[in-house]
């Protein structure tokens, strides 16, 4: 095993160690879970590490369908909101309210693309999840620098 597939075990199994702590109770750990689970390499070391997590998972499956019909009938309905405004005719405080609002929904977008299954959620959910994976992100980093320091003190 070369060091880029080493790197790639190593990060895989950080990952689903990571969702698994987490017990599949959030959205990212269930998008990790599902997203090792699609190459068939890793289907026998994610099985060992999440075997309850399946039925989870499924379940997880419909919930996100929901979201994301209720996301685009949200979405319709402020983008005729939108609309109105600018036919209303744009003072100061309209405008300033209308920039910020684009840059909320761009960083909104970003940080979809950043969080495992992301995609799938409303806003008040990504910003939820987000947090909740930072932190989670951040342990991981922790344990690993521990990990590291004690190979180092024991060699």
């Amino acid at each position: 095993m070369n060091l880029l597939e080493r790197k790639k075990k190593i990060k895989l199994s950080a990952d689903i160690a990571l969702a698994t702590a987490k017990n599949a109770t959030t959205s990212w750990s269930k998008a990790l879970i599902s997203n090792a689970k699609k190459d068939k390499e890793n289907e026998i070391l994610v099985q060992n590490l999440a075997r309850h997590e399946l039925k989870l998972m499924v379940a997880h499956q419909k919930v996100t369908c929901n979201k994301r019909i209720r996301s685009k009938k949200i979405l319709k309905t402020s983008f005729r909101f939108g609309k109105r405004i600018k036919k209303m005719g744009n003072r100061r405080s309209d405008l300033a309210t209308c920039i910020a609002t684009r840059l909320v929904k761009k960083k909104t977008q970003v940080l979809k693309k950043l969080v495992p299954g992301g995609e799938a959620m409303d806003d008040f959910t990504i910003f939820k999840e987000a947090l909740d994976y930072i932190l989670s992100l951040r342990v991981q980093v922790d344990v690993m620098m521990n990990l590291v320091n004690s190979t180092k003190i024991l060699s």
